[in-house]
């Protein structure tokens, strides 16, 4: 079989996207209809691209232009060669390029797939002393070896048979987070738990409920270190820049080789609180699997639960709290700081004990199990309640499961309706 060599423009048409006004954070520009997809939505994008962050209205189309689905985005500045194909119409700024296969000619998938395996040559040719950066026509001057349209697509499906399981996997356990987020807020923010219209509420906290402190349900709550960079060790440090929609990303972690006290490992539950600079203060994520040889910069909050308190219900607890934690940073501009006492002030509700295994249960994401295991006990907890147990009045110990939703009654389910 013969590959042959074809640069881009060959195979399709190439321009960089376009926001012409400035500056491009204009409020009157946003808020519309028009997706608007930027570098980091293509980086943390899949094979296909369908989640964005920011939309253009009339105003702000007007000065970008609108991308047709199928169109391979292609970074060339802040996250250089991340590339994703658009699963919907978007804008996109010049620091994206846009690719539109010639269908005759490639397979935009086959395209996406082979950008995987030279991302890391083009992110070597493109560092600069200042910013990195990866101009137009840097890129079309690399030759793409490519075979015959027939086996690109072959080679295309059988790829992308992997990536479609994969999203499967991602959005179930998605719509799980999604339900448990819910669940939370409906518990414990709107307190509309089962059994609360015969519960005493007073000042926002239930009968038998306790509002404490972050640093009362701690056993370490400090920053991180001064990391030594070097990638010919195993050694990982956390950044700010992998903590992201509650999720913590270790492809942007940095391996490093200082020596850190045995607390600053990072461990299973421990919950990570962005602290420096704008844009990224406040961001919250917690640890679903134990990670070797790895700690935080100085620039990141540790927080371990204690025994107290269910580690999953304190990690779902604090990440309610990220958008006050982003406005409670002090000092200079691109210098502000939330500081541990600032974190460990912050109060969150303590419910009794079964509801705190309810949500815990609820919550909680073991690696060791499968997806299906998951959904399987997921499941029986919506439909048969959760198995909890608590003391009563005389110190006895008593079992029952706290039932999630009502099937008898639909009535009784009004409040918990998603979108609320």
């Amino acid at each position: 079989m013969k590959w042959e060599e074809k640069s881009l423009d060959d195979l399709g048409t190439v321009s960089r996207g376009r926001a012409r006004h400035r500056p491009r954070d204009a409020a009157h520009l946003y808020g519309g209809p028009y997706p608007f997809v930027q570098t980091g939505d293509v980086k943390h994008a899949g094979l296909y691209l369908t989640s964005f962050s920011q939309s253009y209205n009339e105003v702000g189309l007007e000065q970008s232009k609108l991308w047709p689905q199928c169109t391979l985005c292609i970074t060339i500045a802040a996250n250089i060669a991340e590339t994703a194909i658009l699963g919907l119409e978007a804008c996109f700024p010049d620091s994206v390029i846009g690719f539109v296969a010639d269908d005759s000619k490639c397979n935009v998938r086959f395209i996406k797939y082979k950008f995987e395996t030279i991302k890391q040559h083009y992110q070597q040719v493109s560092q600069g002393a200042a910013q990195d950066n990866l101009s137009l026509e840097k890129l079309l001057s690399f030759k793409l070896s490519i075979p015959n349209i027939g086996e690109q697509r072959r080679i295309a499906d059988i790829l992308s048979t992997y990536d479609d399981l994969i999203e499967n996997n991602r959005r179930r356990m998605a719509l799980l987070e999604e339900a448990a987020r819910q669940l939370y807020q409906e518990w414990f923010v709107r307190l509309r738990f089962p059994g609360h219209e015969h519960t005493q509420i007073l000042d926002g906290v239930p009968e038998a409920w306790e509002r404490k402190p972050i640093e009362r349900l701690t056993i370490f709550l400090n920053r991180g270190i001064a990391p030594q960079y070097d990638d010919n060790v195993d050694g990982l440090v956390i950044n700010q820049k992998c903590i992201r929609g509650s999720r913590l990303d270790l492809s942007l972690a940095r391996h490093q080789s200082r020596e850190f006290k045995p607390e600053r490992q990072v461990q299973l539950g421990d919950v990570l609180v962005n602290s420096t600079g704008e844009g990224t203060l406040g961001r919250v994520a917690q640890v679903f699997a134990p990670i070797a040889n790895c700690t935080v910069d100085s620039h990141v909050t540790i927080l371990r639960p204690s025994t107290e308190i269910g580690r999953y219900y304190f990690g779902r607890a604090l990440m309610e709290w990220e958008s006050r934690f982003s406005t409670m940073g002090r000092g200079a501009t691109n210098q502000t700081e939330l500081s541990c006492n600032q974190i460990g002030a912050a109060e969150i509700l303590v419910p009794p004990s079964a509801r705190d295994q309810a949500i815990e249960k609820l919550t909680r994401v073991d690696y060791a199990r499968s997806l299906l295991q998951h959904n399987r006990e997921f499941y029986d907890f919506l439909r048969n309640g959760v198995p909890v147990d608590w003391r009563d009045a005389k110190g006895e110990t008593k079992h029952a499961r706290a039932q999630v939703i009502d099937f008898r009654n639909a009535a009784h389910n009004l409040s918990l309706r998603f979108g609320n």
